[in-house]
């Protein structure tokens, strides 16, 4: 019975895990710039005498859905949607810098430019961006911003630092949600990448097909419990007849 135990067990930790992160993904329908995760899954058999017919479900390399979101229109001026496949540099909770298409913008208290989520958006040269007081802020399609006080002179306060991963060297999504090279090494900054002022990037989730999946993986779980359950039950009968015996 343990051939038929272990292996149900495995499927239901697959549907378990898929389960997770189709959540995730539902949660953060609308959340800009946010890109579905993968989940996968191979078929691993199991090595050993007498064990060659058992095959256990083993997580694979999950990747992510690339395909941009929705653009969503806001006409606010701090609000920027990346062109093609650039990506705004973010300074991440630990400190490195990070990726992501969530362009939405604003200054803090103190005159720091961070995005909707509070991360600290990064300059060319990979340094905060310092808002003077009382500035009025523009965004040109460089990425350039220039900052107007009133009775001065426009005055360029730097630019967003964009960056284009290659198929060399590809995006990883993190644990924190943001995106980093495999090496964890900052991009180079892309001086011809573009931006779309007044507009943010919406999430790429499919909110219906995602539910859909949901139902299919509880389904998938539920199978392979009440395999285990059967399982169980076999193992009582086979256990009473030997008894008797």
């Amino acid at each position: 019975m343990d051939r038929l135990i272990y292996t149900s067990m495995t499927g239901a930790g697959a549907a378990q895990a898929r389960q997770a992160v189709l959540a995730n993904n539902l949660a953060n329908a609308s959340t800009n710039g946010f890109r579905a995760e993968f989940s996968t899954f191979r078929s691993v058999p199991v090595r050993g005498d007498g064990a060659t017919t058992r095959v256990f479900a083993s997580e694979a390399t999950a990747g992510h859905d690339n395909t941009p979101g929705m653009p969503q229109r806001t006409d606010r001026p701090l609000d920027a949607m990346a062109q093609g496949n650039a990506w705004f540099a973010v300074q991440g909770l630990d400190g490195t810098e990070a990726y992501t298409r969530n362009g939405g913008m604003e200054v803090t208290a103190q005159g720091t430019l961070i995005n909707s989520v509070g991360l600290t958006v990064l300059s060319a040269d990979g340094a905060p961006i310092d808002v003077p007081p009382g500035s009025q802020i523009t965004l040109a399609l460089d990425g350039t911003i220039t900052g107007k006080v009133e009775g001065q002179p426009p005055a360029t306060l730097g630019r967003i630092k964009m960056v284009t991963p290659t198929a060399e060297d590809p995006l990883r999504r993190s644990e924190d949600g943001l995106f980093r090279t495999a090496n964890r090494e900052p991009l180079p900054a892309d001086a011809t990448a573009r931006l779309q002022t007044g507009a943010v990037e919406g999430s790429n989730v499919n909110s219906v097909a995602t539910m859909v999946a949901m139902i299919e993986a509880a389904r998938q779980f539920d199978s392979q419990a009440r395999l285990m359950q059967a399982a169980e039950s076999d193992d009582k009968a086979a256990a009473q007849l030997l008894s008797i015996g």
